[in-house]
């Protein structure tokens, strides 16, 4: 009898809540309407889409006139920097901020409006453990500076970002200030007050909603220029007929992980520091990012000597489900732009492994995957094919 399979790969994506499921299902099953028809069954959907905005704003501590609903998180942080930077390039603002380590959709983003649209971007470089330093950011900000994004937490290795001091000392400049808090709805507060940005983007897939469906905060009086034209859905901010099903499911999935944050927060920072404990006995076993100031969820390693894919494979094959990284660039055979933001030399960044915790993991699955990683490392180290094995220039602090 084959073991159950162990999913560790939460930053990936979650499965879906089932008390999420089931408020999809039953708006696919009761509202046939198109929300901005005038008759009832538009008006039900409506209805609807509006209990999932409000819900929305409430966990954001936001206005539900605030809260756009978009495809994800990667539409969401491309609506936020092209649109912070075409409303604002009429009054001379053409310049951006962002920094080394974010999602690509972010970096992408920057990067096409600097060679289609001329633009130009100071991209902030980060420390050993994957932080930009708040002044350093600040440093880089300009009179004419149209958008300052930086994320709330690193997707890859976990390292949490001084968004808030950076929100708190640009309160007042023209500049608009992104985060892609994509990684931490469920895990950290994401109060936009506290935070103090003006846009704040997030996907229902990392908190056990649907994929496919994110929502995008811009704070009132924040000037963003659509980037889908068509109707005028989401106050002319978003055009397109609106997801109500997966509305309904974000909505529903944030409500229950803000209600279950304390919680799970605890349940995983346990299982985080299980894994952190476990791997520290495997030689040449490198932490990636900081020891505490990280993600609940969140452990990132690199492992001289091995590649990341026959890592993954062996780990597939033993049951258990991980990544090196981002999910949205797991083809890649090149290493990861955050490790090497951070410094590591190609050949350690490519024996990344990322091991995300959620809700149903348990400590002893975690025991069992250390148990896989004891014996499957150096059994990778001794294949023909791995790279020579040599000192670990940072082990675990």
């Amino acid at each position: 009898m084959t073991s159950p399979r162990i999913y560790l790969d939460h930053a990936a994506t979650t499965p879906v809540d089932p008390a999420v499921r089931a408020a999809i299902g039953r708006a696919l099953g009761e509202l046939p309407g198109n929300p901005s028809s005038l008759y009832a069954e538009g008006r039900a959907a409506r209805a609807a889409l509006d209990a999932a905005r409000a819900q929305t704003a409430a966990a954001l501590a936001a206005d539900p006139a605030e809260i756009v609903f978009t495809s994800g998180g990667s539409e969401g942080a491309a609506l936020a920097v092209r649109g912070a930077a075409f409303a604002a390039a009429p009054h001379g603002r053409r310049h951006l901020v962002t920094t080394a380590v974010e999602h690509h959709a972010v970096l992408h983003t920057v990067r096409q409006l600097e060679l289609r649209h001329g633009f130009e971007a100071t991209v902030v470089d980060v420390d050993a453990e994957g932080r930009a330093a708040a002044q350093a950011v600040l440093d880089a900000v300009r009179s004419d500076t149209a958008l300052v994004s930086v994320m709330y937490a690193n997707n890859e290795m976990g390292a949490i970002q001084p968004v808030a001091a950076i929100a708190a000392a640009l309160r007042g400049h023209d500049a608009l200030v992104h985060t892609d808090a994509v990684q931490a709805p469920g895990q950290l507060p994401i109060d936009v007050p506290t935070l103090g940005v003006d846009l704040l983007s997030i996907a229902a897939h990392k908190f056990y909603g649907p994929k496919g469906v994110g929502a995008l905060y811009v704070r009132r009086g924040a000037r963003l220029s659509p980037q889908i034209m068509g109707g005028s859905q989401e106050r002319n901010r978003r055009a397109g007929t609106e997801n109500v099903a997966y509305a309904v499911g974000l909505g529903a999935a944030l409500a229950r992980g803000e209600a279950n944050r304390p919680s799970d927060a605890a349940h995983n920072a346990r299982l985080r520091d299980m894994l952190i404990e476990g791997l520290a006995g495997i030689p040449d076993c490198r932490l990636n990012g900081p020891r505490h100031d990280r993600l609940p969820n969140n452990v990132n390693v690199a492992l001289r000597g091995v590649d990341s894919q026959a890592l993954l494979l062996g780990l597939d094959a033993a049951g258990v489900a991980a990544s090196s990284g981002s999910a949205c660039t797991s083809a890649s055979l090149e290493p990861s732009h955050v490790l090497l933001a951070m410094g590591l030399d190609p050949d350690l960044a490519a024996g990344s492994l990322r091991l995300s915790t959620g809700r149903g993991t348990t400590e002893a699955q975690v025991s069992r995957v250390l148990d896989v990683l004891h014996d499957l490392v150096p059994r990778l180290r001794r294949s023909p094919t791995a790279a020579p094995r040599v000192a670990n220039p940072r082990p675990f602090a």
